[in-house]
């Protein structure tokens, strides 16, 4: 199985009357970032919970959103962020002196300022930390399913286009001999009218083709390309964190396209290898969103 790095998770908790909401959100990234969001009393928490999604998510920008509150009647604790307000009211103060402005600053003016009264149940830390460990492994169950749905879409877009890629793969492979044959063909009439019909050297002739099929040759890349799609279909089939080895592939192929359009010297040939080069583009967009 392969994941998609976009995905989404949510998973809300009531118990000891204490309500802890968990979402989760991804999306594409070289690498593992995580943005972390908890309120301030649990922010000693945060490598436990980077922790817990590194074992579990491999890359993507990953965001993490936790609250926490108390649904309790009673028993509960206010807890004022004195130094927050004493600082919130000097700067005002200082602002409302320098823009010379009467002070009738009061208490409700702090009211609305973010986080500077937490009202919360009385709770030892042991027990908290439980509720958000349930309520975290919930949210990444929904999301890495939710990943999982995706990446599986993702990979059966890839292996269809990747019929797509060996079916061109195979044309180009049919039409290869043609070129030399072709060359040989215009290489004979051309000889034949800058001579008018005299006695033409064929050992020249075989010469001057052998030189040309050995520069556009194309055996080589049609093999590599050839087995490059079947490792493809191969690594979509094995699953796991498969998201780099998978682009370095992509790489890899549309390097061998490149030098198959160079050196095949043939129409037919080089309209295919665009046509090809096009489909790898499409794979390699879609090998970006996997992890």
């Amino acid at each position: 199985m392969i994941s998609s790095m976009t995905g989404y998770g949510r998973c809300e908790i009531e118990e000891n009357e204490r309500k802890v909401l968990v979402e989760i959100n991804s999306v594409n990234h070289r690498y593992l970032d995580l943005n972390i969001k908890v309120p301030r009393l649990l922010m000693h928490l945060e490598d436990q919970i980077r922790k817990m999604i590194k074992e579990k998510v491999a890359r993507g920008k990953v965001e993490i959103a936790i609250s926490s509150q108390s649904v309790a009647k009673e028993d509960l604790e206010i807890i004022v962020n004195e130094a927050m307000g004493a600082a919130y009211l000097e700067g005002l103060r200082k602002l409302g002196s320098q823009l010379g402005l009467e002070d009738d600053l009061k208490l409700s003016a702090l009211m609305n300022v973010s986080e500077l009264v937490t009202v919360q149940k009385k709770m030892d830390d042991e027990e908290q930390v439980t509720i958000i460990e349930k309520a975290l492994s919930g949210a990444l169950e929904a999301f890495r399913a939710m990943r999982a749905k995706e990446g599986e879409h993702l990979r059966e877009d890839i292996l269809g286009k990747n019929e797509t890629l060996r079916q061109m793969v195979q044309e180009i492979e049919a039409k290869s001999p043609e070129v030399v044959a072709g060359y040989k063909e215009r290489l004979d009439n051309r000889l034949a009218q800058l001579l008018n019909e005299a006695q033409v050297d064929e050992a020249r002739i075989a010469t001057e083709v052998a030189l040309f099929a050995d520069k556009c040759a194309i055996d080589e890349e049609v093999t590599r390309l050839k087995s490059h799609i079947k490792q493809l279909e191969d690594i979509l089939n094995e699953g796991g964190t498969v998201g780099r080895k998978l682009d370095f592939l992509m790489q890899e192929m549309n390097r061998e396209a490149n030098t198959i359009g160079s050196k095949a010297n043939n129409y037919e040939i080089t309209k295919i290898v665009v046509a090809l080069k096009t489909e790898i583009e499409k794979i390699r967009e879609q090998v970006q969103n996997i992890e």
